[in-house]
């Protein structure tokens, strides 16, 4: 059975962290908040953990889950490079509601999907869920939700959706926006022939295109022309 702990409580709180390191450990999913929505996340160097997180949401292969890091140190580490105007985006927007995503580490021994050579990372603004992050390592989290719903800012909404697939709830009580992240893709500033190399927005969110521009001025793709 699933278990819920509220972390607005401190004895729940250190409990639920532990428990939730435990069912990491195991290959189990949990539900944690974050700065954001809530998120359901998973081992991101265990793939039947990945695959068991993207079977509950109902989501294919070719939809692969972000994954949240604990600060700077672990975006390196994950990826092939960070080109500067990325350290100038984690520099303003980090820890908070912008995922970047950057060619992977090619040596890495993960399996998140159909990425082609990509991941997507986040470093969240809220202190449980680094501190949680800190214990377990970099966590593949997608929004807490199946397919097609809503995502979830609040425990209840995803345990409704997610059910028993999840071992762990950790409770925050309603998101602070319910605003998902912005995704920007800067893997043509790192990958070959990028002489024209532009971050381009996949989804906007949490960080606003002006905010991002403001940043990284004529290195933001231009929004597509009405037609």
């Amino acid at each position: 059975m699933s278990s819920v702990f509220d972390c607005r409580d401190a004895d729940q709180l250190l409990t639920g962290l532990r428990h939730a390191r435990q069912a990491i450990s195991r290959g189990e999913l949990i539900v944690l908040p974050t700065d954001t929505v809530y998120g359901v996340g998973a081992d991101a160097f265990n793939p039947a953990a990945v695959q068991r997180l993207l079977d509950a949401k109902g989501r294919g292969r070719n939809q692969p889950p972000p994954v949240l890091v604990p600060g700077r140190a672990t975006l390196t580490a994950l990826t092939e490079s960070v080109p500067e105007p990325v350290e100038r985006l984690v520099e303003e927007f980090w820890p908070g509601g912008l995922t970047i995503v950057l060619p992977a580490q090619p040596s890495l021994m993960w399996d998140l999907g159909d990425t082609q050579g990509t991941v997507a990372v986040r470093m969240p603004d809220l202190h449980a869920t680094l501190e949680l992050l800190e214990e377990t390592g970099p966590l593949a989290v997608s929004s807490a939700n199946l397919t097609g719903r809503d995502a979830a800012i609040a425990v209840t909404a995803a345990k409704q959706m997610l059910g028993e697939s999840v071992s762990v709830y950790l409770d925050n009580g309603p998101s602070a926006t319910g605003i998902a992240s912005t995704i920007v893709d800067a893997t043509s500033l790192v990958r070959p022939g990028g002489e024209d190399a532009k971050v381009r927005i996949l989804r906007l969110g949490a960080v606003s295109r002006d905010e991002l521009h403001r940043v990284l001025g004529d290195i933001l793709e231009a929004p597509d022309e009405p037609a």
